[in-house]
């Protein structure tokens, strides 16, 4: 397990990053769409893998930062 580190971040801080993660993870899911039409399954294993670590994330700060 990654060890933990601790932000102090403004409500306005947070949402920013989430929103970054937001685009981030619409990239991944994009590349995985294409991997699929191109019958790369490996590609296709790790960026929707990418994708849902990020999602992850995002529902992770956005509860502690209360954001809807």
């Amino acid at each position: 397990m990654s060890d933990t580190i601790t932000l102090k971040l403004t409500q306005d801080e947070a949402e920013m990053l989430v929103d970054a993660l937001e685009a981030d993870m619409e990239g991944y899911l994009e590349s995985a769409k294409e991997a699929r039409g191109n019958n790369n399954r490996e590609d296709v294993a790790t960026f929707t893998e990418a994708a849902q670590r990020i999602g992850t994330l995002m529902a992770r700060i956005r509860e502690l930062a209360d954001i809807e």
